[in-house]
């Protein structure tokens, strides 16, 4: 299965709805589809740990030279940094949006005139730290700032897990929504989303 992700070039940003179940499988199609059309992707973590996150890349075979994290569980899981993450910044908890946002800022500065792309995994999960109308805010603040930086930014979500308000200022913050539950050729496309 390939993810239609053609217009990333001109659409610089989408909203990704994943079943729950296929949350980490849909992560790693979409990891794999950005490596191939040659993004350098920085993975946001709230959901998984960077560590459980770099097992399942490499168990997958993909390219971890072009993968880098800024993981917002890790620390706040285990209380300090592990040894052996060059590749990874640490957020002391998903809840701290301040140190969120710097440590984007600085990575779109690092990867200034690289093909990047920034990958949220998951916003629903943000949801457990934080009320939904701060995760609207900061996320209208991480897509204007994509926007600006001329970077691709994908955010992943469980559909079930957004509130309808969230999920309605959300799709207001990105260029298209892919649906991966949705089969190929089901009508989609007229409900202004794209399919598979």
């Amino acid at each position: 299965m390939q993810i239609d992700f053609s217009r990333l070039g001109e659409d610089r940003l989408f909203l990704v709805l994943s079943s729950a179940e296929k949350l980490k499988q849909n992560n790693t199609l979409i990891i794999r589809t950005l490596i191939g059309q040659g993004y350098r992707v920085v993975v946001i973590t709230t959901n998984h740990p960077s560590a459980v996150l770099k097992r399942l890349y490499a168990a997958e075979g993909i390219d971890m030279a072009r993968i880098s994290f800024i993981d917002a569980i890790t620390k706040y899981a285990m209380g300090k940094v592990p040894p052996g993450q060059e590749d990874c910044r640490f957020i002391n908890s998903p809840s701290n949006l301040t140190d969120l946002g710097i440590a984007i800022t600085e990575v779109l500065h690092t990867l200034s005139g690289e093909k990047a792309c920034l990958l949220f995994d998951s916003i629903s999960t943000m949801l457990i730290y934080i009320p939904s109308t701060n995760i609207s805010k900061f996320i209208h603040f991480i897509t204007s700032k994509l926007r600006l930086v001329d970077a691709s930014g994908i955010f992943l979500a469980v559909e079930k897990g957004l509130d309808p308000l969230l999920l309605t200022q959300l799709t207001t913050y990105v260029d298209g929504i892919i649906d991966m539950d949705v089969s190929p050729g089901s009508n989609v496309e007229e409900q202004g989303q794209q399919s598979l």
